[in-house]
């Protein structure tokens, strides 16, 4: 259905974003006590616990010879979501401001500031570009999964695709090749209701992953047979294989580097080889495919955002708080991977049990 603004929408869960986001993820001093009092007692660490790793955080290979992080620009407002669109070769930003009173849509070219794109953005949080270059976001405030057709000037159109007022507060998102939508939907008031959604291209919505009290960032495999979760909880990241018919198996940790640093995960991306690109713990950790460390680019601040853009592809930005920075790479990002594969056919004997949302 095509979106006519109402008269006033339930602003949801205002109080906390990103200002609850910071406070639900402060680090866990509790947790780095205890493991302290473990060493000092001489029992042994589990992986989790803080040490360095000199290997573990150097610079991966992936990073350009001689490249140098720099500030792209500096930004009033916090940056959410990163997308790079292919058609207008731009980046685009979703920015608010802690009491959402400011979301917006900024467009940033590669030369110059970023222009505003889209003003009254009801708590765009996460935002891809779609299969059919449709701009997909999360929407914070409207509890809503939403697509844009992009303009020169802005959004020529706006059409919801998911309204689900029992939803906490959509965060972040990504679209398989058969059109699948996966999502996040954190609970950072309680951590009690989280959830990963699926949402079939007919609407169909499904109750996905509950066992972790605050899934955040979330990405696709260049195959699209494995979803990759940003465990903001556990500051760690997990992954989840896809059946043939869209839904995920029994997931498990996918990396976890055994750093000091506990600042929590958040976005993430691709790159061509598959290699992921994981904000959090330090700056953004670069892990293959295996889940075996590359290196780590260090980032001060808290990092939401992560995505490759540019020209040839090979540029990455990453947002930390309200700057955004921009790194030369050696390789591209996934949106450049070519042959894309796709997804094998649905076989309903391969159909496992998942809570359907019922609509309201």
């Amino acid at each position: 259905m095509m979106f006519k603004a109402p008269e006033s929408i339930d602003p949801g869960p205002r109080r906390g974003w990103p200002t609850l986001q910071r406070q639900a993820l402060q680090p866990d001093r509790l947790g780095v006590l205890l493991a302290l009092a473990l060493a000092l007692l001489g029992r042994p660490l589990e992986a989790q616990t803080p040490r360095d790793d000199g290997r573990m955080s150097s610079r991966p290979l992936t990073v350009a010879p001689a490249a140098k992080l720099t500030v792209r620009h500096v930004l009033t407002n916090s940056v959410q979501g990163l997308a790079w669109n292919l058609k207008d070769q731009q980046l685009y930003l979703a920015v608010v401001d802690d009491e959402l009173d400011v979301s917006q849509v900024l467009r940033l070219g590669v030369t110059g500031p970023p222009a505003l794109w889209l003003e009254h953005a009801q708590g765009l949080s996460g935002i891809v570009f779609g299969r059919r270059g449709h701009l997909l976001g999360a929407q914070i405030s409207g509890h809503r999964i939403v697509k844009h057709s992009v303009g020169k000037r802005g959004p020529r159109s706006l059409e919801v695709i998911l309204e689900e007022p029992t939803l906490n507060q959509p965060n972040d998102l990504c679209e398989a090749p058969n059109g699948d939508i996966y999502f996040t939907d954190p609970d950072f008031l309680r951590h009690a209701r989280s959830a990963v959604y699926l949402m079939r291209p007919k609407g169909e919505l499904l109750q996905l992953i509950t066992e972790m009290p605050l899934p955040n960032g979330l990405a696709l495999s260049l195959d699209a047979t494995t979803l990759y979760v940003s465990d903001s909880h556990d500051r760690l990241w997990r992954s989840y294989p896809i059946m043939a018919n869209g839904v995920t198996g029994p997931g498990s940790v996918f990396f976890n580097p055994p750093t000091e640093d506990r600042t929590p995960p958040n976005g993430m991306a691709l790159d061509a080889d598959g290699n992921l690109y994981l904000t959090g713990r330090g700056g953004v950790w670069v892990v293959n495919s295996a889940g075996e460390p590359l290196g780590l680019i260090e980032i001060p601040g808290f990092c939401s955002a992560v995505a490759f853009g540019g020209p040839d592809g090979n540029i990455l930005f990453v947002a930390s708080e309200q700057k955004l920075y921009c790194l030369e790479m050696r390789v591209q990002g996934g949106r450049w991977h070519r042959p894309a594969k796709t997804q094998p056919k649905r076989s309903a004997s391969e159909q496992q049990p998942v809570a359907t949302v019922p609509k309201s």
